[in-house]
């Protein structure tokens, strides 16, 4: 993960100002307005689903150069706060843009994936994770393609983290999942056979088998 290439080529994206700003971080954190960097991470994670998917690399590089540098922890407190701001706002953020809402999911999904404190994911991030798939698992949500989506992918990427922090809340999560495929008759049949593919994968262990895998991925399409 110190390998800085993809770092510097998901960068590409920004103005050459915010290039650089964003390289001096990922070096020497100490000599930048960290507050500003978080925001322009979470900023471009909201609007940008590929990057959103890539920023938790960008996000521990700049936490490891710092820790290293003068052992501080000023970028990890910065963008725990404004995660937290967006959490607050998630339900007027999924109203006015469906695609920031799952942006936003797959960026604080990722951070819970990349960041962690003696190798273990950070607490103040598992209850709300866990409330931002329980959204994605609500009968409104299962209507929206993109939103069972989204959850099926950050479940494949850290339920499996997540099960072992918490399985009280997992339980209730494929309460939802499993009602939403077997009660709700609205939802298409493209997020039924995503439904299916979750509950069976955690069922498996949080794995699927060769044979289940061929069925599930040759029905979806490329």
């Amino acid at each position: 993960m110190e390998n800085s290439t993809k770092e510097d080529y998901r960068i590409q994206s920004f103005d050459l100002e915010t290039q650089k700003l964003l390289k001096t971080a990922l070096k020497e954190p100490s000599s930048v307005n960290l507050e500003t960097v978080s925001n322009i991470i979470v900023d471009q994670s909201l609007q940008d689903q590929v990057f959103s998917k890539e920023a938790g690399r960008i996000c521990y590089t700049i936490v490891q150069a710092e820790a290293k540098q003068n052992n501080g922890n000023a970028f990890r407190r910065h963008l725990l706060n404004r995660l937290q701001q967006e959490f607050k706002n998630r339900e007027e953020t999924r109203l006015r843009s469906l695609q920031e809402w799952v942006c936003y999911v797959t960026f604080i999904c990722n951070i819970f994936d990349y960041l962690k404190v003696n190798n273990v994911p950070m607490v103040a991030l598992v209850h709300p994770v866990y409330d931002c798939l329980l959204r994605l698992a609500q009968p409104d949500a299962l209507m929206n393609e993109e939103e069972v989506d989204c959850l099926m992918l950050q479940l494949h990427r850290i339920g499996d983290q997540l099960e072992k922090l918490n399985s009280q809340r997992m339980d209730e999560l494929f309460f939802l999942l499993r009602d939403g495929f077997l009660l709700q008759e609205d939802i298409n049949s493209m997020a039924r056979l995503l439904l299916l593919e979750m509950l069976e994968f955690r069922a498996g262990g949080w794995m699927l088998s060769s044979t289940a895998h061929k069925y599930y991925y040759s029905e979806l399409p490329d």
